[in-house]
């Protein structure tokens, strides 16, 4: 009778070191923090374009020696072409000048001759602007009222330009008013005789908003 009880001891003491064996289930590993979802910065737009600084460039032309002219003229692009503007004054009533671009942007002479000869970047013969060959400084001459004031405003030679830094720039060349009219045949000069005014063509300040953006940063 002793047997079964014993049978019953034995048994349920080895079921209960089976259960303190046992490993404890592992914990539940925490789930993995969520990344949270990132949006992409927008690109930075890119810096608008500069608006182009229209060419342009002037000339305050002083009296030499002897003379009472004097005057200011201006320089455009316009469509691709350099036109010339401007108004001289103290000249004789009437009368018709010569009136080139110079060689070299020099007016330091009494008499202007130290501007050097005619602008003649391309090695051309002397003649028209409006025809072919003409120097690069060739332009209209000048013609004055009873006033003895004379306006311009015409095209350049199509040979030249505005701030390009070539040999065919007229920044810092010289313009000439001479005493007599250009007969646009004699070479090299045209025969337009002395010197009456000089002025050293400089290039003008870009225009307001011409400048270009700054980057963004």
């Amino acid at each position: 009778m002793r047997t079964l009880p014993t049978v019953l001891f034995l048994a349920t003491t080895l079921a209960l070191g089976a259960c303190k064996r046992e490993a404890p289930a592992a914990a539940d590993a925490p789930a993995a923090a969520a990344t949270p979802a990132t949006t992409p910065a927008p690109a930075a737009e890119p810096a608008p374009a500069a608006m182009p600084a229209q060419a342009a460039a002037s000339a305050a032309l002083s009296p030499t020696q002897g003379n009472q002219v004097a005057g200011e003229v201006k320089f455009e692009t316009v469509d691709g072409a350099v036109h010339v503007t401007g108004t001289i004054t103290g000249l004789k009533p009437n009368s018709e000048h010569g009136f080139h671009i110079h060689e070299f942007g020099d007016c330091s002479a009494p008499d202007g001759s130290s501007a050097g000869g005619h602008f003649n970047p391309a090695k051309s013969e002397h003649g028209q602007v409006s025809a072919d060959p003409h120097h690069g400084g060739d332009m209209p001459n000048l013609k004055a009222d009873a006033d003895g004031k004379a306006t311009i405003d015409a095209t350049v030679s199509n040979n030249v330009n505005i701030g390009k830094g070539d040999g065919f720039d007229i920044l810092n060349h010289a313009v000439i008013v001479h005493a007599d009219p250009d007969d646009y045949k004699t070479q090299p000069t045209g025969n337009a005789g002395g010197r009456l005014a000089c002025g050293v063509i400089k290039g003008n300040a870009a225009p307001a908003g011409a400048a270009a953006a700054p980057s963004a940063q």
